[in-house]
């Protein structure tokens, strides 16, 4: 598959200004040149070309934000001076199983100022004399050769790196958050713990008070009700004696 119709693939409806990341391994290239790749891929940061059997950087666009640039398995044997002139940002090269051979085409890389990791495995310039340190004397700026420092400590994974740090950030937060361990928790579980029983204490007796106060006002409406009904039943039986009476008395007064 050739280099541009894959890029058109990995775009597929995406515009070139918005992609970050862009993946052309093992396609083919043509003339050896990178073909379709061009200035509008501006937010790229990371870019594979590997096994594409690319002989040229000659093409390359420029891509400012670029910071991780995967050649490996290659034919590239020079030309690159064009990266510090394309790329000033590159923090991580992989240049290894490519055809580079001497010292002097590394020498190009120096004016990576941000370069931190270089990968040159399985290219003919590892085989010479002191190669390790002849690498990291010409290229003071870089922390990894190969994946490995100075001291032989490998180099961590970068994805590992920014886990790291992202938990390393959430558990700054937490403790901003939080405060000191052990010094608020058991205030905060005592006040919650005192509030929690004085507000349903309160209730309850609130609670209870106002039942009582119900019936009570129950009771004073029944005692009421049934007063007045006894009352009203008294005021008409001594009327009903008193209308009995009348007739009665009438009849002794004829008499007499």
């Amino acid at each position: 598959m050739e280099m541009k119709k894959r890029i058109n693939l990995e775009l597929r409806n995406r515009a070139p200004e918005k992609v970050t990341e862009l993946v052309l391994d093992n396609c083919r290239s043509s003339n050896g040149e990178i073909e379709g790749l061009n200035d509008s891929f501006k937010e790229l940061e990371f870019l594979s070309m590997a096994n594409v059997e690319l002989t040229s950087l000659a093409k390359l666009p420029t891509l400012s934000k670029l910071r991780k640039l995967e050649l490996s398995d290659n034919i590239i044997s020079g030309g690159l001076e064009v990266l510090a002139e394309r790329c000033p940002n590159l923090t991580y090269l992989n240049l290894s199983g490519n055809k580079i051979k001497d010292l002097g085409t590394v020498e190009a890389l120096q004016n990576l100022k941000n370069l931190k990791s270089l990968d040159l495995f399985n290219c003919e310039i590892t085989n010479l004399e002191d190669y390790r340190d002849s690498i990291f004397e010409l290229l003071q700026q870089i922390t990894y050769l190969d994946g490995f420092d100075q001291e032989d400590n490998e180099a961590p994974d970068s994805e590992d790196d920014d886990d790291e740090e992202g938990d390393e950030d959430d558990d700054d937060e937490d403790e901003d958050e939080a405060g000191p361990p052990g010094e608020y928790e058991e205030e905060d579980d005592e006040d919650d713990g005192g509030s929690d029983l004085g507000e349903g204490e309160e209730e309850e007796e609130v609670g209870l008070s106002y039942l009582m106060k119900e019936e009570i006002q129950d009771e004073d409406d029944d005692d009421d009700y049934v007063e007045e009904g006894g009352d009203e039943e008294e005021e008409e039986g001594i009327r009903g004696e008193k209308r009995k009476r009348d007739p009665e008395d009438e009849g002794e007064e004829e008499d007499d």
